[in-house]
């Protein structure tokens, strides 16, 4: 801010009007460090080789709830490892017991049809109805990393 010390016989000095940016610079920067660290924080990081589909991706929820089939058939909800018997209490702690939450599954490619099948009947057992299969977006053919886009499938 400057001001032009003029001698003359007004007591009041006249205003310039220059705004201050540096404030509002160092506020953007803080932002963006915060949301370049927080980033990474919100994805689940469980290495799984999912299937390629071709099905239309579906909006994701803000809090989506993953559960995870591993190729050792181990199970994750989020990055958390889960075994059979403790499914419907990790899950019931994970949606805070809401039962209409729609439940992500990941599955290996290497995971057999059958133990897939065993955990959405699990699932189903346990309350959880809503159900949508995670693969990778593209066409048939090897897997290509990428965005994942959850495919609903029904009870």
């Amino acid at each position: 801010m400057g001001i032009s010390l003029n001698t003359s016989s007004d007591d009041d000095l006249p205003e310039t009007s220059d705004i201050n940016v540096t404030p509002f610079i160092d506020v953007i920067l803080v932002l963006l460090i915060i949301f370049m660290v927080a980033a990474p924080l919100s994805t689940v990081d469980a290495p799984v080789d999912l299937p390629v589909s071709t099905a239309k991706p579906q909006p994701r929820p803000d809090k989506p709830v993953y559960v995870t089939l591993k190729a050792d058939l181990s199970l994750l909800i989020g990055d958390e490892k889960v075994d059979g018997a403790g499914l419907a209490w990790a899950l019931d702690t994970a949606t805070r017991v809401d039962r209409e939450q729609r439940i992500f599954v990941r599955a290996d490619q290497a995971v057999p049809y059958g133990e897939l099948t065993q955990l959405m009947n699990r699932l189903r057992g346990a309350g959880y109805l809503k159900v949508a299969l995670v693969a990778l977006e593209g066409g048939p053919g090897p897997a290509t990393p990428g965005p994942v886009a959850p495919a609903v499938a029904s009870p």
